[in-house]
């Protein structure tokens, strides 16, 4: 049973960004700051989790799953509260008459300092109740529900198309410089936010609209699901307008960028680096991988992110460890923070960058790798001893 509740972690992380939302002035920050501490803190302490339970009651699972929906509707609707004028659904009412406690009055102690915390908060729940779970459900292709959840979850991110581009673009130009999604060596992770999001869109819609030309259907019309998924972004900017007026559009709108900030890092760091010819399988060496256990508990499995690009269409579920695959810093969250940080991050990922090189690239892999290394301007890379050693010209 264990194995089936331990990913009710994922929900439980929401509570205190709710809470905090709730209590106002500077609690508004709390969810934020209680997921980094929780997560990395049981990242480094608790090790990884490598088991690979045979699942009978699937359906449990699924529950967990499609439960992000009202979920992230329950959390974008408390963020807009603390924003509003009015008491929207006697919200802060029955917190009073429940608990005691005077919203309403707390509220008015809310700051500039605090609505910032409340936006980086409100994006990175946007980002793991969101994203997480919609690129989970957008690979079921063959399932229509799925699909349609797992849209709305993206779209709260202004990132619909994220469900065309990464399962029918990056699933098979990953490594590649046809990518947007792999960061070549030595970009900086504020730069391949930028790039990613821009070039991401323009594959997305370019997919779409080779889909529709060959199917003979306009592409200006309600067949593309581009632009579908745009109409979608634009109702929860109604929604919450209708909640808390010009100000919640503009908290909204912020907290979705964020959060789709939070998925071109993690973008980032998952494929940084790699070389793969894209005529060539995706192998568990294609992208960095993470077993650590709070990461995977918390983000249903999707730090196993070597056999999810082996074998795209496999639940979160059967995902294996891969326990031989190359490996991120650390967790998941870890290593977003470091990647944050450019001169960190290098760091750490140099030598990474050098041991797959040397471990796990092929004979033309190494030679794509010491052209990678000569365009990335770092010297520990074009300095990379073992391509040398290999006669490969760097």
């Amino acid at each position: 049973m264990f194995h089936y509740i331990k990913f009710i972690l994922f929900h439980l992380t929401v509570l205190p960004a709710i809470i905090g939302f709730t209590l106002g002035g500077s609690w508004l920050s709390l969810g934020i700051f209680s997921m980094i501490i929780f997560i990395v803190s049981g990242d480094l302490l608790l090790g990884e989790d490598t088991t690979t339970p045979n699942y009978r009651h699937k359906w449990l699972l699924n529950l967990q799953l499609y439960a992000a929906l009202p979920l992230i509707f329950l959390v974008l609707f408390v963020f807009l509260w603390t924003v509003t004028d009015g008491d929207p659904l006697g919200y802060g009412a029955w917190i009073q008459s429940t608990f005691g406690y005077d919203a309403l009055a707390a509220r008015e102690t809310n700051d500039i300092g605090g609505y910032v915390g409340a936006i980086f908060s409100a994006g990175l729940f946007i980002a793991v109740v969101g994203t997480n779970i919609g690129h989970e459900l957008t690979h079921r292709t063959w399932d229509p529900l799925a699909l349609i959840v797992g849209r709305w979850l993206l779209s709260f991110s202004f990132d619909a198309g994220f469900s065309i581009e990464h399962v029918y673009g990056h699933h098979v130009r990953l490594g590649s410089k046809k990518d947007p999604a792999t960061a070549p060596r030595g970009r900086s992770v504020y730069r391949h936010i930028v790039m990613s999001t821009y070039l991401g869109n323009i594959s997305a819609y370019n997919i779409e609209k080779n889909r529709l030309e060959k199917s003979n259907l306009p592409v200006i019309s309600i067949h593309n699901r581009y632009l579908r998924g745009w109409l979608m972004t634009a109702a929860i900017l109604v929604l919450s307008y209708v909640i808390a007026g010009v100000a919640g559009v503009v908290m909204f709108t912020f907290a979705g960028l964020w959060g789709k900030s939070i998925l071109e890092i993690v973008n980032y760091m998952e494929h940084y680096g790699i070389v793969r010819n894209i005529e060539v399988p995706v192998e568990p060496k294609h992208s960095w991988n993470s077993n650590k256990k709070i990461s995977s508990w918390a983000l249903f499995n999707l730090p196993r992110h070597s056999h999810h690009h082996a074998k795209g269409d496999v639940p979160f579920w059967d995902l294996k460890p891969y326990e031989g695959a190359p490996m991120m810093i650390n967790g998941y969250l870890t290593t977003v923070l470091i990647a944050l940080i450019p001169p960190l991050w290098h760091h750490f990922m140099t030598p990474k960058l050098i041991e797959w090189d040397e471990k796990y690239a092929n004979d033309e892999e190494r030679i794509m790798a010491a052209r990678a290394n000569r365009e990335s301007g770092l010297a520990d890379l074009q300095d990379n001893g073992y391509l040398k050693a290999m006669g490969v010209p760097v």
